[in-house]
């Protein structure tokens, strides 16, 4: 339900879009995908109103078990919202736009973009940058919001929002927490933009950017060279819902969903993926650092588990 009353900033919208002032009414294109394209979506429109809204276009994601595809499609038809997939045909007749974990780039000039990135620029710019922080134990993740421009994630900042986070964490329980991040960007700035408030803007520090590579299948195998906590740590950070650390077991890859750091024990010839004891029908791996029991693990090909392990003297590769 839109409410009159702008949350948050307490401007009364409810004299926008109405009567003679409906033709200058503001209006938003949303470039949305997974999880945080959906909820940003679910609470524009309960806080601002599809009234506000020109059109969505949405793209499918074969990278990731869930892409919500499907889901801001429904939504749409529901609310009678322009819905476009990426690939058709559409024009913007918007002031603004959102993108929200959009992969390709956009040359929309009849619409002022600006992109919701899931790092606190300038920090962790490009590809994958919440998995990547996490694998890293980032102790604060968060979202900025930023103008578009020919360099990718290089524009000037609007706003940020950080939260402290604490280990382990899981890349799906993240994700819900910055959603809310996602979610109060897009409202607040968007309820500027409806009430006539100006856009501020900085530039960014050249100086402390970084940058985050994509990932692709090989980088979700499990380096049994580095420490446990790192190694849990990676798990955590490629799970659902992306595929899932990965590994060879018997020749077969298999997707390692959860696992425990454990103490660390005297071992006389140090070799690491090794199994070293079985604990409640768990494998015990030698890492780097410290031990790792692996408490779910499950084919790759069939989804079903593979433990308890058949054999006890086994190496993961």
């Amino acid at each position: 339900m839109e409410i009159g009353l702008c949350p948050n900033l307490g401007w009364d919208m409810s004299k926008f879009g109405t009567g003679p002032e409906k033709s200058a009414m503001k209006k938003f294109g949303f470039f949305l995908m997974t999880q945080k394209g959906y909820e940003v979506l679910q609470a524009f429109t309960e806080n601002v109103g599809a009234r506000y809204i020109d059109c969505v276009v949405g793209a499918r994601d074969t990278n990731i078990l869930e892409d919500y595809y499907e889901k801001i499609s429904k939504f749409c038809k529901d609310r009678q919202i322009k819905f476009y997939n990426r690939k058709e045909n559409y024009v913007l007749n918007s002031n603004y736009s959102f993108a929200i974990s959009w992969r390709w780039l956009l040359n929309k000039p009849e619409s002022k973009l600006i992109i919701l990135h899931d790092s606190l620029l300038p920090k962790y710019r490009g590809f994958a940058p919440l998995v990547n922080a996490l694998i890293n134990g980032e102790q604060k993740i968060g979202v900025t919001a930023l103008f578009a421009n020919e360099y990718f994630d290089r524009g000037d900042i609007i706003a940020q929002k950080g939260i402290e986070i604490s280990y382990p964490i899981k890349i799906n329980d993240a994700i819900k927490t910055i959603s809310g991040c996602y979610k109060d960007l897009v409202i607040e700035i968007s309820q500027k933009i409806i009430c006539g408030k100006e856009i501020s803007s900085y530039k960014q520090d050249e100086k402390l950017a970084t940058y985050s590579l994509w990932l692709d299948e090989k980088d979700y195998a499990i380096n049994w060279e580095r420490d446990a906590e790192y190694i849990k740590r990676f798990i955590d950070s490629v799970g659902y819902p992306y595929k899932g650390a990965c590994t060879i077991l018997n020749k077969r890859k298999v997707r390692v969903i959860d696992a425990e750091v454990k103490e660390d024990v005297t071992i006389m010839n140090r070799k690491s993926s090794k199994v070293l004891f079985v604990e409640d029908g768990c494998p015990i791996v030698v890492c780097e650092k410290k031990l790792l029991k692996l408490t779910n693990v499950i084919d790759d090909e069939s989804g079903k588990s593979v433990l308890p392990l058949k054999r006890f003297r086994v190496r993961f590769e």
